[in-house]
């Protein structure tokens, strides 16, 4: 392969995919997808029987049914593209019902997660990072860690769409009476959760100590996408692809395909894999999983 062909950025390499290839890796499945759903949703059942009957060492399954739980970001995530199933409608549905659990307003992420394909890890027009640096150092990491900023900031995000202070400009105007709606709902749905605490602790284990435990696997994931990776507009070289073992693939919908992802949005999770082969040798952001990720983060911490 010639050193032209090396450097090809993800426009050139996307270009220069034949009309039959690209039509194949577009291919939307409601098969795929529901039944990776229903393996995800078994596993999830189970491990919440498991903990609701008490069994022996059920305490252990706490972290396990945190990280399904707030892994369901990635599944919300793929529902904003419309990818994970052909059917419109049920993109649409899996997408809302998935982010009650996780307090992340569907309509609104939608739009939220469009701009910062826009503007991927432009430090100051990616809505990701908001005008701030990632952590850059040990402080700042463990409270990124925590799930702090994520809890504060989505609690914000509802309680601002639901009166309305919709003032993003990655917000379609047409969309903000959805999102007043929708944030309305979510809320009225947690004062509930709220209330059936004071008469059962079954939401307690099965969700919120869950949720709470398993976020910084969550963030740890997600700082990989795109930390260490240069604010530049290609993006095989913004965004990261991290070689991981096939639970991590399952768990995350094949995200960590991040960069393939971000070259070709459109190409369902499913074919994430098919399409790595074709942008392989063009990848400038990669990881030998996320240990290797996370030892290279920390030795940047404080510099």
């Amino acid at each position: 392969m010639s050193g032209y062909a090396r450097t090809m950025d993800h426009h050139a390499v996307t270009a220069s995919l034949s009309p039959e290839v690209k039509h194949r890796l577009q291919q939307r499945s409601n098969r795929a997808g529901l039944w990776h759903l229903g393996l995800y949703l078994l596993t999830l059942i189970a491990l919440s029987i498991a903990i609701a009957m008490r069994v022996p060492l059920w305490p252990l399954l706490i972290l396990p049914q945190g990280i399904l739980l707030v892994f369901l970001f990635t599944l919300s995530h793929e529902c904003t593209h419309k990818t994970p199933f052909r059917s419109a409608w049920l993109n649409d549905a899996i997408g809302h019902l998935v982010s009650v659990p996780i307090a992340l307003p569907f309509t609104w992420f939608r739009y939220f997660h469009l701009a910062h394909h826009k503007w991927t890890n432009h430090p100051d027009k990616d809505p990701e990072l908001d005008g701030k640096p990632r952590p850059n150092s040990w402080p700042s990491l463990l409270i990124y860690l925590s799930g702090w900023p994520y809890w504060h900031s989505m609690a914000d995000v509802l309680v601002r769409n639901a009166f309305g202070r919709i003032g993003a400009p990655y917000l379609p105007a047409r969309r903000h009476r959805a999102m007043r709606i929708e944030a309305r709902v979510l809320l009225v749905l947690y004062a509930l959760a709220a209330a059936i605490l004071f008469y059962t602790p079954v939401l307690f284990w099965l969700w919120l100590l869950p949720v709470l435990t398993g976020q910084p696997v969550l963030r740890l994931y997600l700082l990989a996408e795109h930390g260490l990776c240069p604010p530049v507009a290609n993006m095989l070289e913004n965004s990261r692809t991290t070689f991981t073992n096939r639970i991590v693939r399952f768990l995350a919908w094949n995200m960590p395909y991040h960069a393939e992802h971000h070259s070709f949005p459109n190409v369902p999770f499913h074919q994430l894999p098919a399409l790595h082969h074709w942008t392989q040798a063009h990848l400038k952001s990669t990881s030998e999983g996320y240990s290797a990720f996370t030892s290279d983060y920390v030795r940047t911490l404080g510099r």
